[in-house]
């Protein structure tokens, strides 16, 4: 294969992850939009946003083993083709029902092509530097292409209907296919590997059940009961899947990968990255719209910067490996995210430059992060098992958004409430402590002097509910930078560089 060639590859399979991470996040501009016109339900419209995240965490894991089986050229071109017809179905839908249902084929489609592109990336790229570069690349994509979704929405929704955010996935869908059966090489398949569709459909159950748990958790009114016997139906699942894997020649996951400490160091730095992404973006949004009074769109460029930096420490973080060794790229990594939320912690009302600057080191580090630990856990895998290595990287990539989301939410509730404190004796409806929604909403209601106070504590209680989330997520980013150094430090000296290897 031409040097040509293998970074076109690269281009085409980022392009299509490109895609699978936007329509992530890009309904977080278009919600209010497409809610209004097809007139959703709350039910609704959490399900519109948490499906397709739950469906893909769920399938990643039989999806990924099935490239192993049947090649991971096949996987991609069929998930190009599924989540081409899904956009169309998401763009035109008439009602809720029919968008939910486009976003759960838009998940099948993302899930067949997620654990291809990484492992095609594997096959493809034969010197171990090169393949360090284009994970690092791949990377970068993953960790900035969330933050993209809401630009992307915000400028599409500018000048568009709701459905544009779906349709336009159709042309570079049709682009990605044209490459991807000119230039990928025939797959190649395993037909003496079993699949194990019993395990796969325990994986799914296991990761939706989960994903299903922590977002409950965060919503307003937990439904406690159904929560419990979820949880427990879910713990059930997995510890009957575990037990199946190890006894499995050829498991959807080697658990035994986790008896190393980089590789349980490198699953351990995606889900941290992906959740303080997810955790951070959502409490800046609503900042950045109900108390800055940003557009979508505004609100969207001013976080612009994350995502470009991120594009930039991919590949920075890939160069260094080899120098520095994996391990030690991700502590560094962390700890750079979590100096620059730290420091945002302490500026986000200073200049804009220096808000801009802090928020541009976060995604530096968190884009270095998410390189460093996705080429980890490629080359941590056993030939042949590409596409499981690449589904344990991207379910915790998945998983960590959905959590991010479901504990900076709860988080972002729980200190606006107690912030919220009405004078006594007042009239207010006690609602406006739920959220800062609702107290904007009922202060359209008031008087205009009693409105103006409401929206003033609605706007103090966010702010502290806010900085709360910027001081943990960044406690959790140098919580775990420090802990891989120890773990670093605990290991014996003969293997220290190892992970340099």
């Amino acid at each position: 294969m031409s040097k040509r060639n293998r970074w076109l590859i690269l281009l085409t399979v980022s392009s299509a992850l490109a895609l699978i991470v936007i329509d992530m996040t890009v309904l977080y501009t278009a919600l209010p939009s497409l809610t209004h016109e097809l007139a959703a339900t709350a039910s609704q419209k959490l399900w519109i946003v948490m499906s397709y995240g739950l469906v893909v965490a769920g399938l990643l894991p039989g999806f990924g083993a099935l490239g192993d089986r049947f090649g991971h050229k096949r996987t991609f071109v069929a998930g190009l083709l599924v989540f081409g017809a899904a956009s169309v179905v998401a763009a035109y839908s008439p009602s809720a029902g029919v968008l939910i249902g486009g976003r759960v084929l838009l998940a099948i489609g993302a899930a067949l092509m997620m654990p291809a592109t990484l492992s095609i990336i594997r096959v493809t790229f034969s010197d171990e530097h090169e393949r360090s570069l284009a994970i690092g690349i791949w990377g970068a994509v993953a960790s900035s292409g969330a933050a993209v979704g809401p630009l992307v929405g915000g400028v599409l929704l500018e000048y568009f209907w709701w459905g544009s955010v779906f349709l336009i996935n159709v042309p570079l869908v049709a682009v990605s296919l044209v490459a991807a059966l000119l230039l990928i090489p025939a797959p190649g398949d395993r037909p003496d590997r079993d699949w194990d569709l019993i395990g796969s459909v325990q994986a799914m159950a296991g990761l939706i059940g989960f994903a299903y748990v922590v977002e409950e958790f965060g919503s307003p009114q937990p439904p406690y009961g159904i929560m419990a016997a979820a949880a427990i139906g879910t713990a059930v699942i997995l510890i009957v899947f575990v037990r199946r894997q190890l006894r499995l020649e050829n498991a959807l996951i080697d658990f035994t990968l986790f008896r190393n400490r980089d590789f349980t160091f490198s699953v351990m730095t995606a889900i941290v990255a992906s959740l303080t992404i997810a955790g951070a973006e959502l409490a800046m949004s609503q900042r950045l719209q109900l108390v800055l009074g940003y557009s979508p769109l505004q609100a969207a460029l001013y976080i612009l910067p994350a995502p470009l930096a991120a594009f930039i420490g991919g590949p920075l973080a890939s160069l260094t490996l080899r120098h520095i060794g994996v391990a030690n790229a991700m502590s560094g990594a962390l700890l750079v995210a979590g100096l620059g939320a730290a420091a945002y912690l302490f500026c986000y009302d200073a200049s804009l430059p220096v808000q801009l600057t802090c928020i541009a080191v976060n995604g530096l580090g968190l884009g270095a992060a998410m390189a460093a630990a996705s080429n980890a856990i490629m080359n941590q895998a056993p030939a042949g098992r590409e596409g499981m290595a690449a589904s344990i990287e991207e379910v915790s990539f998945e998983l960590g958004g959905t959590v991010g989301i479901s504990i900076f939410g709860s988080i972002l509730s729980g200190v606006f409430t107690s912030f919220m404190v009405l004078p006594n004796g007042s009239t207010v409806p006690p609602a406006v402590r739920d959220s800062i929604d609702e107290a904007l909403m009922i202060a359209e209601r008031l008087p205009t002097d009693v409105a103006a106070g409401v929206v003033s504590l609605a706007h103090h209680a966010f702010d502290q509910a806010f900085a709360t989330v910027i001081f943990v997520a960044s406690a959790v980013l140098l919580g775990t930078a420090v802990a891989g150094r120890l773990g670093r430090k605990a290991d014996d000296p003969s293997t220290a560089h190892r992970d340099a290897d």
